[in-house]
């Protein structure tokens, strides 16, 4: 990798092929997902829609043409009281985890969170062991809230979701957004 930084920018239908390819190694070889069949690439094309349908961001990491990493945030849950709280999720290319590339997404992705007036951001991060992930997290200023132990199995053993929590913009301290 160049030592320039990636250009951090909004998603667009092009990446989808690398992100889908992304996403399907996390799959397949890692427990940062709980899904255990990667999906097609009609099927990411369909999530990222709907992502961008509801005006949440989707963000990726380009650097000489290629996709190095994405990031989004999605519905928290469903019910009309969480929404003002987004989930986030962030996937780097496995030949280039530990190189900082989630140090540029993450921050972006809070940036246009708060632009999109969002009060709080969660992370649900798969295994406990994913040490990375939850360490990215609080350097981002997220707080640990808590672990469901032993609520997946994937690859032969039980895994934990770690949940991490970040205030965003006013946070609690306004009424909610008009949505």
């Amino acid at each position: 990798m160049p030592k320039t930084n990636p250009l951090i920018r909004p998603s667009e239908a092009r990446d989808l092929p690398a992100i889908t390819a992304i996403y399907a190694h996390n799959v397949q070889f890692g427990t940062a997902s709980f899904e255990t069949e990667p999906p097609s690439l009609p099927e990411m094309i369909r999530r990222r829609a709907d992502i961008l349908a509801k005006g949440q961001p989707y963000l990726v990491a380009e650097q000489a043409g290629k996709i190095l990493g994405y990031a989004y945030a999605g519905t928290y849950r469903p019910r009309p009281a969480y929404r003002d709280t987004v989930e986030n999720s962030i996937y780097v290319r496995s030949d280039l985890t530990g190189r900082g590339i989630g140090k540029l997404l993450l921050p972006a992705l809070i940036q246009e969170c708060e632009a999109r007036d969002y009060r709080q951001i969660v992370a649900v991060v798969g295994d406990s062991a994913n040490l990375a992930s939850i360490r990215l997290h609080q350097r981002c200023g997220f707080r640990l809230v808590g672990t469901f132990e032993a609520v997946g199995y994937k690859f032969g053993c039980w895994l934990d979701s770690v949940l991490l929590q970040r205030s965003l913009g006013r946070g609690s301290d306004a009424p909610p957004a008009i949505r």
